[in-house]
């Protein structure tokens, strides 16, 4: 059994990742400030002897008695309404949340894994990023307080791991969906899914040409877990994310036909900074990890869509009561603990 803390452990990936963890058998402590993350993501894990849950923002140094094998740090906004509501919060929570978690790791003597991203890449030079690609970002758009407070954190780690030997794990995360991304997180998969079950048309910025590549959070979270078990000699960067590249028009009416509807499309202007294309080159992650994603767009769509539709649906308050009372007295235990 291994202890383990994960920053930003409420959030739409950070609970599938605690929640894998605590099946494998593994002690896991979540750390999370609720700025986007949400309760009810982790209500069920509340009561688990083996889950603990630390109400704490790591812009702030962050003390724990217990000891610790191993960190991972996914605590940041990481959809562009939310890093750009407060973008000096964004820029913080990489710089000085990563600097607070390093010296963690140090005293715990664990490893730390940060969940960088594909935006270190900007708008792309090559038609598929690679891990050697040293980028192309305005580092004064509306976008920079995100691209560059990872690239930051990610120096910040690989000085920690060249001057002080810290064990280090760097995975570069591309587009990834399913259950639990937020309603109105602003993303494209979430927006689409949204707007459709709603019956609203499904905004697609400029001509929808721009390409992503998605990757289903099943994947991702094993992909992070093969990373973090690695030999201490693969310190990363590694992409993370599905080769399978697709323009943002095609993935809505992939969406649609999933719904068994026709596409309703509005389109908007293209916002400032949005990348052109998004596809990893993920040749790293299979020959040093054995990794690659498994699961077609089409059925990860059909489990996030059946996810939203539940969410959205009408709640009686009769219903409702139970798990706003688990939530509230698992967090109540966790606190005490």
């Amino acid at each position: 059994m291994k202890r383990i803390l994960i920053a930003g452990g409420a959030g739409f990936l950070g609970s599938h990742l605690c929640e894998r963890l605590v099946e494998r058998g593994h002690s896991v402590t979540c750390v999370d400030n609720f700025r986007t993350g949400h309760r009810r993501n982790i209500s069920h894990l509340l009561w688990h002897p083996r889950f603990r849950l630390i109400e704490h923002d790591i812009v702030k140094p962050l003390s724990v008695s217990a000891s610790i094998d191993e960190i991972y740090n996914l605590a940041c906004p990481a959809s562009p309404p939310h890093y750009q509501r407060d973008p000096r919060y964004t820029v913080m929570v990489n710089v000085m949340g990563v600097a607070n978690l390093i010296e963690l790791a140090r005293y715990k003597k664990a490893r730390l894994l940060q969940a960088s991203t594909s935006e270190v890449y900007g708008d792309p030079l090559n038609d598929e990023q690679s891990e050697t690609d040293w980028g192309n970002v305005n580092c004064t758009g509306p976008r920079a307080c995100y691209d560059e407070g990872k690239r930051c954190a990610e120096t910040l780690l690989f000085d920690e791991w060249r001057q002080h030997d810290l064990p280090i794990k760097v995975a570069r995360i591309f587009n990834t969906y399913g259950p639990r991304m937020q309603e109105e997180d602003g993303r494209i998969i979430s927006n689409f899914v949204v707007q459709a079950l709603t019956d609203q048309p499904m905004t697609v910025y400029g001509d929808g040409s721009q390409t992503r590549s998605f990757c289903y959070v099943d994947d991702l979270v094993d992909g992070l877990i093969r990373l973090m078990d690695s030999p201490a000699s693969v310190t990363g960067p590694i992409n993370l994310g599905n080769p399978e590249e697709l323009t943002v028009l095609r993935v809505a009416h992939r969406v649609a036909a999933v719904l068994g509807k026709r596409a309703k499309v509005d389109f908007n202007p293209l916002p400032a900074d949005d990348p052109r294309r998004r596809r990893p080159n993920i040749s790293r992650a299979a020959a040093l990890l054995g990794w690659k994603p498994t699961t077609s767009l089409d059925a990860g769509l059909t489990k996030t869509i059946a996810y939203f539709r539940k969410l959205l649906a009408p709640v009686n308050a009769h219903e409702a009561l139970p798990l706003d009372n688990v939530v509230s007295m698992g967090a109540a235990r966790a606190a005490s603990a």
